[in-house]
């Protein structure tokens, strides 16, 4: 059984992080229930759910309704022009419909995502705008564009070509942003992250800025972790995403009170 393990002649309980690794191997790749994973550790449902909740906590499993799935947080953060040749047609479509929620005068952010980029290269069609954006793409995109462009200053982050970290707060904590768009590595229940703590830090604290924060994503970046945390589900208001996103997850940030809009 393997809740137990042989000692001499005695045997003993799993501790929890022996469960916790365990549960992480019975999920593999797939999607495993609470019931299962009770059964086949031995132990009851409730055990299953506190250990559960301690690998979400850390980014390693991601609960769904009745079940979990396996979070993998290894995959590298690839160079900007990889991204911005993957699945490029659902990030056009994802930054069509993002356009749809700007208006003509509004005040928005952009985040340094390729999809964020597909964005900003749209906003000829409006009028009136005051973008604030660390992204050094989006503002050569945006340079002659005719809005008002203000850059939030901060290190130069090279793999992502933004500006980002501590010396972003002075900006960032002075401006009233009524829109905010973001792009994400990962994003599962525990939140959004990141490979870069710097990232991380201006990520949220333009979030925590922003009247309505927006997440761009195709559904490639649904239940994977990144190294680093880079903003709550609760500090999200819309996920604009591809129709392929995982229905279990879209289930669970709706009941977080979260819009999201699949193109």
């Amino acid at each position: 059984m393997m809740q137990q393990r042989e000692k001499g002649n005695a045997f003993r309980k799993l501790l929890s992080p022996e469960r916790e690794q365990l549960i992480l191997t019975a999920l593999g790749n797939g999607v495993r229930t609470i019931t299962e994973l009770a059964e086949e550790l031995q132990v009851s449902e409730a055990t299953v759910r506190r250990d559960l909740r301690s690998l979400e906590e850390r980014g390693c499993a991601q609960r769904v309704h009745g079940g979990a799935i396996r979070v993998d947080d290894r995959r590298p953060e690839p160079l900007f022009h990889e991204k911005t040749s993957r699945r490029t047609a659902e990030k056009e479509r994802i930054a069509e419909r993002a356009l749809e929620l700007i208006e003509d005068g509004d005040s928005i952010y952009l985040d340094g995502g390729s999809t964020v980029l597909a964005l900003a290269r749209r906003l000829n069609n409006r009028r009136y705008l005051t973008i604030v954006t660390n992204s050094l793409m989006a503002a050569a995109e945006l340079m002659e564009s005719g809005h008002r462009l203000i850059l939030l200053g901060g290190e130069f982050r090279p793999i992502s070509r933004t500006l980002v970290g501590p010396l972003t707060a002075p900006v960032g904590e002075s401006i009233n942003i009524a829109k905010a768009f973001f792009g994400t590595l990962g994003l599962t229940a525990a939140g959004l992250s990141t490979t870069d703590p710097n990232e991380a830090y201006t990520k949220m604290l333009i979030m925590r800025r922003a009247e309505r924060s927006i997440l761009l994503s195709d559904s490639t970046k649904f239940g994977h972790a990144s190294l680093v945390a880079s903003g709550e589900l609760s500090l999200l208001n819309t996920i604009i995403t591809d129709q392929a996103a995982p229905a279990e997850l879209v289930t669970l940030l709706r009941k977080r009170q979260i819009e999201v809009l699949t193109v």
